[in-house]
């Protein structure tokens, strides 16, 4: 099981207003404050944002070596999509907008967003399964 994830932030209120929305909307709860990060949390994992003084750079481009997105579990497909819908006023745009709800592909539905920062976020639905004899 994962632990945690740490995100370095250039910019701590933005983010926080960013993440704390979405990862509310998804469940996790305020876990840890402190003069440069803040966490969230759910069951035993929980993310970080951080601005820290060590910090080098400015931004993030999920186009380049290292962490390109953080998918997260969001429900039915009626949940996702009103978590797409809602994201934009929370700093959240939406990614491959113009094939929604399938950008992952036919069997796969997700809203795709990104944050002020580049940080790129999949947000998955349930899957509906027609037969409960199937398996995946």
């Amino acid at each position: 099981m994962l632990h945690h994830i740490e995100l370095w932030v250039p910019d701590l209120p933005r983010a926080t207003r960013e993440w704390g929305w979405l990862l509310a909307r998804l469940g996790y709860g305020p876990y840890q404050e402190w003069e440069h990060g803040r966490s969230w949390r759910l069951g035993a994992t929980y993310l970080v944002v951080e601005q820290s003084p060590a910090l080098r750079g400015a931004e993030h481009d999920r186009m380049r070596p290292g962490l390109n997105h953080l998918a997260f579990h969001a429900g039915a497909a009626a949940e996702v999509d009103v978590l797409a819908r809602e994201a934009p006023a929370h700093g959240w745009a939406p990614l491959f907008a113009d094939r929604y709800p399938h950008a992952g592909g036919p069997d796969h539905y997700a809203a795709y967003l990104t944050n002020t920062d580049g940080f790129e976020v999949e947000l998955v639905a349930a899957e509906v399964r027609t037969n409960p004899r199937e398996l995946r």
